[in-house]
């Protein structure tokens, strides 16, 4: 692995999708983003201390680590991407807790969820406590809320009766959740896989649309003569429908 890694920083001088760093290390309960310029990056050593953070841009398509340590609860987190990610470990050690995630982006109004990110993972000589591979879609758009029911005009004393308020508007159904993503998990026959969570799930529904409020009825008015009586309120609209849970992913296991 070191050869190759040494091979490549070499061809990444005349390839500027290849970049090759010596050490990359995230402190304790801090935070660190790679750069975005390449779609391949080889790592001769990644650490990842206690509750620290690697954030990979949607960019990035393949890292290769020559040697990894990943702290008590480090994260591995990967923007989320149409096109598929690959990591590949040659040496390195993972504590307790530690995760590398792929999740899907929640919808919004603007942009509908996005699916777990299609993702492979190769471990080589890796001792490993425990570990989390989260490849779940995103949770869908919510409905929208409905419109207010418009209010009702009061009486007056010479002219109309107060007239009533409008109903609200029903509240939009949230959308589906988008599909989990798809694991290939490539490790060695040795390897404890009982040490390994993996979450595959599709995202949640979008939440329901909450209702309309019906409009306020027109005020009763007190004149000389007669009073002019107050008009009803009007009716709320109904709630949307939660949306449906997005289909969930897919892992293999693959020993060599």
């Amino acid at each position: 692995m070191r050869n190759v890694l040494i091979t490549a920083a070499f061809a990444a001088l005349f390839s500027p999708m290849l970049v090759a760093q010596g050490l990359i290390k995230v402190e304790p309960n801090s935070m660190m983003r790679l750069p975005g310029n390449t779609s391949v990056l080889l790592i001769e050593r990644l650490e990842v201390a206690d509750h620290g953070t690697l954030l990979v841009p949607a960019g990035l398509t393949e890292i290769r680590v020559a040697s990894i340590h990943l702290g008590p609860d480090a994260r591995i987190a990967i923007a989320p991407s149409e096109r598929s990610f690959r990591l590949e470990v040659a040496t390195g050690e993972i504590a307790s807790g530690a995760q590398v995630t792929a999740r899907g982006a929640p919808g919004t109004f603007e942009h509908p969820a996005v699916a777990g990110r299609t993702l492979v993972v190769r471990l080589e000589n890796v001792t490993t406590e425990s570990l989390l591979i989260d490849v779940r879609g995103g949770k869908g758009t919510p409905g929208y809320v409905g419109l207010m029911g418009a209010n009702g005009k009061a009486g007056g004393c010479l002219w109309g009766q107060s007239s009533k308020g409008l109903d609200g508007y029903d509240g939009g159904d949230g959308h589906a959740g988008a599909s989990g993503g798809h694991l290939r998990l490539e490790v060695p026959q040795a390897f404890p896989t009982e040490r390994l969570t993996v979450r595959t799930e599709g995202g949640e529904g979008g939440m329901a649309g909450a209702a309309g409020v019906g409009g306020t009825g027109g005020a009763s008015k007190g004149c000389w003569i007669y009073d002019t009586a107050g008009a009803r309120n009007g009716r709320p609209g109904q709630a949307g429908q939660t949306g449906a849970m997005g289909a969930p992913g897919s892992a293999d296991i693959i020993t060599f």
